[in-house]
């Protein structure tokens, strides 16, 4: 196969005025004497996935040997269907704030709750009190009082006020059962402390227990292990001839940082691509007087 009609197969073309190439050609009898079946065994051997970039609460990684719907496939997966522990039943024994009890209980479900959702169990239907294989416990109990410390003039509620505000670092866990020596102190608790939940004045006060079980997604969004889950092309840009001097400077300039770099070859300044992963495809490049270029160029795809 020549290499024009493999970029046809394999990669969508940026055009001016157009996108080209778009449709799926994952499927047999697309292309004369090419064998588009699927099979395990080849999916296997094609398929990898290269992990670019990770940390405590992100992730990147190219999906390489796939289709894009099979990308999107894995991107709904993430979204609706990996269980993970969320606030199910708030149980509201005191709340004078100014925050309405099923508002509260709203905002302590959207919580993000750092628990292995591998050492529980499903919560069987209409069990509201739980047991220690499916539910985890929190208590969030605090009451809002005046400084007497506080300066005379002092105008900040946080000097004037003590536990003026509420923030998930307040929540405590209450092992049940065996709990605490199967998992060890301290255990589970929100991913992160410092998410403002409520703003208190001197007598108010929230007193509520929590239980926490294992869903997915697609039954409720708080249990979506993802805050969002996203996929693109893999942008390649590539230039066929080289661009010098001033041209050169307004071509880089079109595009996305890092993207590409002026380098001085023999006291000439050269545009090098450099990084094509931090295209954004927004065609800047044809919007100026840089779209003058030959039309054999420049190369614009996703991959």
């Amino acid at each position: 196969m020549d290499k024009r009609m493999e970029e046809i197969r394999t990669k969508i073309e940026l055009k001016e005025h157009s996108i080209v190439n778009v449709n799926s050609t994952d499927f047999p009898g697309g292309y004369t004497g090419i064998d588009d079946s699927w099979n395990l065994d080849k999916f296997a051997k094609k398929f990898r996935i290269d992990v670019v970039d990770i940390k405590d609460d992100r992730i990147e990684f190219d999906m390489v040997g796939v289709d894009a719907s099979v990308a999107n496939a894995f991107r709904r997966i993430l979204l609706a269907e990996l269980p993970t522990m969320a606030i199910e039943k708030v149980f509201i024994l005191n709340n004078t704030s100014l925050i309405q009890d099923e508002v509260l209980a709203h905002r302590l479900g959207l919580i993000p709750i750092k628990a292995d959702p591998r050492l529980f169990e499903y919560q069987q239907e209409g069990d509201d009190e739980g047991s220690p294989e499916d539910t985890v416990e929190f208590n969030l109990k605090i009451k809002c009082t005046r400084n007497p410390n506080a300066p005379k003039d002092a105008t900040d509620p946080e000097e004037l006020y003590r536990n003026c505000k509420v923030w998930t670092k307040d929540m405590k866990w209450i092992p049940r059962g065996n709990q605490e020596d199967l998992y060890g102190q301290n255990a589970f608790k929100p991913v992160n402390d410092d998410i403002l939940i409520a703003k208190l004045r001197p007598g108010q006060e929230i007193d509520v227990k929590l239980n926490c079980v294992k869903g997915i997604g697609k039954d409720h969004a708080k249990f979506s292990p993802v805050a969002t889950a996203s996929y693109r092309m893999l942008p390649d840009v590539s230039l066929n001839s080289e661009v010098t001097g001033t041209l050169a400077e307004r071509l880089v300039a079109c595009f996305s940082k890092n993207v590409m770099e002026i380098r001085e070859i023999d006291g000439v300044k050269h545009a090098v691509v450099v990084n094509p992963r931090h295209e954004t495809c927004s065609r800047e490049v044809f919007r100026h007087e840089v779209r003058r270029l030959p039309s054999n160029l420049l190369n614009l795809f996703s991959t």
